[in-house]
């Protein structure tokens, strides 16, 4: 692989910081396996030293996640991922309180989520929103704003958006993957 000494050092902090990877110091090796795998053509593209972390992070968490599903160490459940060995004994919502017949439902806390995490995660997506503000007032009859809105936040699918637009289907999939290149371009 194509890695230079400072991107090999990054992927392996990165590894060694994930709260998977505590007690699971033996898959070392195919957790970076695994992430250099994935994340070669993420590491010759970005430039940014903040943006390729907050990438890198990403692939390396999922990276692991795999590694450990495929070694049997973790499972699916409806609440996420859940290590082989822990057994969930309350099959109710914790989330729920019911109070003189008037239910209150709250979310939970994200513990797993660190400050800089969070911040990162805003960054991204303000730098997206911002890119995505952009393109569509240089292209305003394209409608992406609106197409993206459609599509990510209201989970409609491309023959919907397309209904509601009074578009095609394939004049819907193309605008899509026009914009999705042109915020690429903005990552770069």
């Amino acid at each position: 692989m194509e890695f230079t000494q400072d991107k090999i050092d990054l992927i392996e902090r990165i590894i060694k910081n994930d709260r998977k990877f505590a007690n699971n110091e033996d898959l070392y090796d195919d957790f970076f396996n695994e992430t250099c795998k994935r994340s070669l053509n993420i590491v010759r593209t970005i430039t940014s030293d903040a943006t390729l972390e907050a990438y890198l992070k990403k692939i390396a968490t999922t990276s692991i996640l795999n590694v450990l599903k495929d070694s049997g160490r973790l499972r699916r459940t409806k609440e996420g991922f859940t290590p082989t060995k822990v057994v969930s004994i309350d099959e109710t919502p914790v989330n729920t309180q019911d109070y003189a017949g008037a239910k209150i439902i709250y979310e939970s806390a994200d513990i797993d989520a660190s400050p800089e995490d969070i911040l990162l995660k805003k960054e991204i997506l303000q730098h997206v929103m911002n890119s995505l503000e952009k393109i569509n007032n240089e292209n305003p009859d394209k409608n992406y704003l609106q197409i993206y809105k459609l599509r990510y936040d209201n989970g409609m699918t491309q023959k919907e958006i397309a209904e509601d637009l009074n578009l095609s289907q394939s004049e819907v999939s193309k605008r899509l993957f026009k914009l999705m290149e042109k915020i690429k371009q903005a990552f770069n």
